[in-house]
């Protein structure tokens, strides 16, 4: 299959192969997702199978806007509102009872709620607009690799697996959509991200908390990145709680480190062997998934040492992808 790359003038191309049923991924402002008709469950199953996604994992459902969302939502509560005003368009996916018999379980993985999601992106808005329908929205890479920020990232895992990209260039946030739970009270949010739980709390007027419990071996997840391995790339990851620390590390040509600039400059190792994630957290959580690729791509690189912060819940959605990254290793 040969995977197009669509531009912005395009966009009615790419329209038409979803309605065909093809996969075409799109940019949002968080990472690229996978876009399928949700509703036509013969494209929703192609994409666990281009992803090589497990088929009990969810999948969020990405609408153009809230009125395109109500006819799946068994009901949108006043707390949903009140969250669909404040972060609509934005990094936020909510988690509703679904609408009986409106999507496949394919989506729902068996479940009686689902995620919906708008993304703060114009050509993805666009898109979905001229399709008229839902899309799902995984993020377009191969299963347990670091989510792509850019279409150059989706063409190199999923070339010859889909029938197109919509190019909107590097990703705005870098990390994955927070999740709220509002099918329980009081809400929880089932996978950080840049919107915290603090800002849900003060929404809502409720004592919103990030989910810390394990999901089983045979339970499904509610949400996306709740249950199996994620975002690691073939080298093993190490999570440098102490930035001092880094000095210690018996570093090699075999070892790539992450780490704010600063940080790096004070490292004796070839540059080629560094990666800069930034001057600060905010940049650090832009830059997390392009630096575990761009040391993926690297044989000779077997060990990862990343910088970790302890920043509150500013740093839960970074702390949270590098954890799962690196599999809780940490020195």
């Amino acid at each position: 299959m040969e995977t197009k790359i669509f531009n912005k003038d395009q966009l009615d191309e790419a329209a038409k192969l979803l309605s065909q049923g093809q996969l075409v991924a799109f940019p949002t402002e968080t990472v690229y997702g996978l876009g399928a008709l949700a509703t036509r469950e013969d494209s929703v199953k192609k994409v666990y199978a281009a992803k090589g996604r497990p088929s009990d994992n969810p999948l969020i459902v990405t609408v153009a806007d809230e009125e395109m969302m109500r006819p799946y939502a068994k009901e949108v509560p006043e707390r949903a509102e009140k969250l669909i005003k404040r972060f609509w368009p934005g990094p936020l996916t909510i988690l509703l009872f679904v609408k009986e018999g409106t999507l496949p379980e394919a989506v729902t993985g068996g479940l009686k709620t689902v995620a919906f999601r708008c993304p703060d992106d114009q050509l993805t808005h666009d898109l979905i607009a001229k399709l008229g329908k839902p899309i799902v929205g995984p993020s377009a890479n191969t299963s347990t690799k670091p989510s792509p920020t850019t279409a150059q990232h989706v063409y190199h895992d999923l070339k010859g697996k889909i029938a197109g990209i919509v190019d909107g260039g590097e990703t705005e946030v870098g990390l994955e959509s927070t999740i709220v739970d509002l099918s329980v009270e009081p809400a929880v949010v089932l996978r950080p991200g840049k919107i915290t739980p603090e800002e849900i709390s003060e929404v809502l007027g409720e004592d919103v908390r990030a989910n810390t419990g394990k999901v089983g071996d045979k339970d499904v997840p509610k949400a996306p990145g709740m249950k199996y391995r994620h975002y690691a790339p073939a080298a093993q990851v190490y999570v440098v709680d102490d930035p001092a620390s880094f000095k210690e590390l018996p570093l090699d040509a075999s070892c790539g480190v992450m780490a704010l600039g600063s940080l790096l400059a004070g490292l004796e190792l070839p540059q080629g062997n560094k990666f800069d994630l930034g001057r600060d957290l905010a940049d650090a959580d832009h830059n997390l998934f392009g630096g575990l690729r761009y040391f993926d791509d690297m044989d000779q690189i077997k060990t990862i040492y990343v910088q970790g912060f302890s920043e509150g819940e500013a740093s839960l959605a970074y702390m949270n992808r590098l954890n799962k990254a690196a599999g809780g290793h940490h020195v």
